[in-house]
């Protein structure tokens, strides 16, 4: 079987601003569970929220992942994006793809998929019934954080997100089963932004 060509290798776009970081990583009013602030000297800079240049084709209000540079764009204007890190799919579980944004939720419960649960029978003890059956309800311990956006395509729900984490200290690594995490501040960030019918496009 041949093997298929590596993707070609993409570099980060030239940063154009750097909010205070302090600031927009700290607490996080009005919530109903705490967005607690985050260190952010955890993370490499390249992974904090700002805005580069991104000349692509993709129309104002799109959102692109890029798995290879973990980063997240959402494209604000002709020749400008506001660029997120995130943590993307271990090995096994990349995609990429087109999708659209058809459900997004506030401090989401968490649903973990069978599959999930016979791959790592331990996370049964965390689980508890909830209105949509046997996960983690909304909150402080969801590993969808506080909140997630939905992906369908093919008339379907693909069972990917994009989402917060419980985690921050793990963005900028390949770390999930193929949903996109954010860190909490960033996802309560761009979930105000990108409307329900945003089209999301994963690169290869």
């Amino acid at each position: 079987m041949e093997s298929k060509p590596a993707a070609p290798q993409r570099a980060l776009s030239r940063t154009l601003e750097r909010p205070n970081f302090q600031a927009v990583y700290g607490e996080y009013a009005g919530e109903p569970f705490r967005i607690a602030p985050f260190d952010y000297r955890q993370v490499d800079p390249q992974f904090l929220r700002q805005t580069v240049e991104y000349h692509g084709p993709e129309r104002v209000g799109t959102i692109i992942v890029d798995p290879q540079l973990k980063v997240l764009h959402f494209v604000e204007a002709t020749g400008r994006a506001t660029r997120y890190g995130v943590g993307v799919g271990r090995e096994g579980f990349l995609w990429s793809g087109e999708a659209q944004i058809n459900m997004k939720r506030h401090w989401p419960d968490w649903i973990p998929p069978r599959e999930m649960v016979e791959r790592t029978p331990e996370i049964v003890a965390q689980l508890e019934r909830t209105p949509r059956g046997m996960g983690v309800p909304g909150g402080p311990r969801s590993p969808l954080g506080a909140r997630s956006m939905y992906l369908f395509g093919e008339g379907r729900d693909l069972g990917y997100r994009i989402h917060g984490t419980t985690e921050p200290e793990t963005i900028g690594t390949n770390v999930s089963s193929g949903c996109v995490r954010m860190i909490n501040q960033d996802i309560a960030h761009l979930y105000t932004r990108a409307a329900i019918g945003t089209r999301v496009i994963v690169l290869a």
